[in-house]
């Protein structure tokens, strides 16, 4: 379980905030509001996620330790606050380590300046360090988010 981290909680509740402000151009185009129903407790929460958008498919990544992405295994049917605008969505979390490192080598592929963060390199060839990669992968789920399209067309003839 992840430890209570008092500076964490109030920077994530300034991020929401701004994000779900007319501001919130100044963090959207990395960074959305996930909000999903806890698993026991039955509650809405939200929280903010860096993300990579690759259609209608959307990845982030998030440490083992943390908790929130927990509540979306085995599918959940979510909201994502995405540019400013809310958006149905479903979530899915790959935990496995050989799933996670073959979505971190994809998530890479178009995001190679998080290399770095995650302690994975690059050979001469632009070729990625599998065993680095492996290594990062042990410590991270992938969370892959679908929007769901029909939802959003439907609730835009209805507005």
């Amino acid at each position: 379980m992840a430890k209570y981290n008092p500076l964490m909680q109030f920077g994530n509740a300034m991020m929401i905030r701004l994000l779900q402000s007319r501001w919130h151009r100044l963090l959207s185009s990395s960074t959305m509001l996930v909000t999903f129903t806890g698993r026991k407790s039955g509650k809405r929460f939200t929280t903010p996620v860096n993300y990579l958008q690759d259609g209608e498919t959307l990845y982030t990544l998030s440490s083992r330790h943390r908790t929130w992405w927990r509540n979306l295994r085995g599918g959940a049917e979510i909201s994502l606050r995405l540019r400013g605008e809310e958006m149905p969505a479903t979530g899915e979390v790959v935990e496995d380590d050989a799933g996670v490192a073959a979505q971190l080598s994809v998530y890479l592929a178009k995001r190679p300046d998080y290399a770095r963060f995650l302690g994975v390199s690059f050979d001469a060839g632009g070729q990625l360090n599998r065993a680095e990669a492996g290594q990062s992968a042990r410590n991270r789920v992938m969370v892959i988010f679908q929007l769901k399209q029909e939802e959003r067309l439907h609730l835009k003839i209805i507005s």
